[in-house]
């Protein structure tokens, strides 16, 4: 079982999600606080968000060669 496979795969949404909002909200505040607090509380809630989704599925053991439904 691949544990933490995508652990890059992860920062790497969370930190473009992060800069995304960090961008808008310094463009709409043009102060360094709202910005810097805005980019990390998306970059946790990402982070969260994306492991909650990639935990509630399980993977498929199945064999691939036989039809799923009988």
């Amino acid at each position: 079982m691949k544990r933490f496979a995508n652990l890059r795969s992860y920062l790497t949404i969370s930190l473009i999600a992060a800069a995304f909002v960090g961008v808008i909200v310094a463009y709409g505040t043009r102060q360094f606080e709202p910005t810097v607090i805005g980019a990390l509380a998306t970059f946790i809630g990402s982070i969260v968000i994306v492991a909650t989704l990639d935990l509630s599925f399980k993977p498929d053991d199945q064999d691939p060669n036989r039809p799923k439904l009988r």
